[in-house]
């Protein structure tokens, strides 16, 4: 049996979870994991089913038969198959905590993603990167080649496949346009000290000021720098005991956990953009079985 997921936004209307639930059960599927949610704020309703096709019913079937649900709803929806693997490209710059994480995580099959390319503009994690056997791209920007470089970004993006970008402490502001032409489709990681310390050294300034609590954001790129909807976050407890040292060497492993938490939420399509926030749904169940776990 194949196990496939149908994510859907629409209105909310009464009637909605019987008519999926009705359509699923009457095409041979088998309903294994449900979430949704009614948003009274902005009108919005949100649902992600996973389900197992008992009767041989493909992609293609299934989203044909749910044409009227989606007319009479006016609703947009996704069938996907949560076998595939997502495509992926990774971008980094000089901190390699997050690129590292990403890569074994990918590897041992905790995250059902499929790195295609890795992105940076230093050499710094070439070898990592090749040893793997995933193809390298260094892309110098500079102030007066930035168009350029971005060019060459998507050229490697859309060459590819990838369906996703995600900035592993990437340093590099993204253009507006590019950021519009991703939309929904760069996911990035910060600490979460913004808008209190901005710049470099963060956790330096973090620590002269004394903060009982560090943590990372990780959130969808959009032309508001460090402003775009927030997939995933976490924090950690630090005393006054704790060095300068010790504020980065935390806030390393917890931008790690967040990033990857953040994409593995894209990628099983839980997250759902709703305005200028998200809505994202809990795991299913064995989401987060990995194909080696020793």
């Amino acid at each position: 049996m194949t196990k496939f997921a149908l994510r859907a936004k629409c209105a909310s209307k009464r009637g909605i979870v019987s008519a999926v639930s009705t359509y699923l059960a009457e095409t041979g599927c088998n309903i294994t994991d449900s979430a949704q949610f009614d948003d009274a704020h902005t009108g919005n309703f949100f649902m992600r089913v996973s389900f197992q096709s008992e009767d041989g019913a493909g992609l293609a079937d299934l989203e044909s038969g749910f044409e009227a649900i989606k007319a009479r709803f006016g609703m947009t929806s996704e069938f996907f198959d949560e076998s595939v693997k997502r495509k992926v490209v990774i971008m980094v710059s000089r901190f390699g905590h997050c690129l590292n994480d990403l890569l074994y995580r990918a590897r041992i099959g905790a995250l059902p993603i499929e790195i295609v390319a890795v992105i940076s503009n230093h050499m710094d994690y070439q070898k990592v990167v090749v040893n793997q056997d995933i193809p390298f791209h260094c892309i110098r920007v500079t102030k007066d080649n930035k168009p350029e470089a971005e060019a060459r970004i998507l050229q490697v993006v859309e060459e590819s496949g990838a369906e996703l970008i995600v900035l592993a402490r990437y340093m590099q502001i993204l253009s507006d346009a590019m950021c519009q032409k991703m939309s929904g489709r760069i996911i990035n990681i910060h600490h979460s000290f913004l808008p209190s310390f901005k710049g470099a050294n963060p956790y330096k300034q973090a620590f002269e000021k004394g903060v009982k609590l560090i943590g990372a954001t990780s959130h969808y790129v959009t032309a508001d720098l460090d402003e775009g909807p927030i997939i995933e976050q976490d924090i950690i407890r630090v005393t006054h005991a704790q060095s300068g040292e010790d504020y980065v060497s935390l806030g390393r492993d917890v931008e790690s956990q967040v990033l990857s938490r953040a994409v593995h939420a894209h990628v099983h399509g839980r997250v759902f953009l709703n305005g200028e926030k998200t809505v994202v749904f809990p795991p299913s169940p064995g989401s987060y079985a990995s194909e080696r776990m020793g």
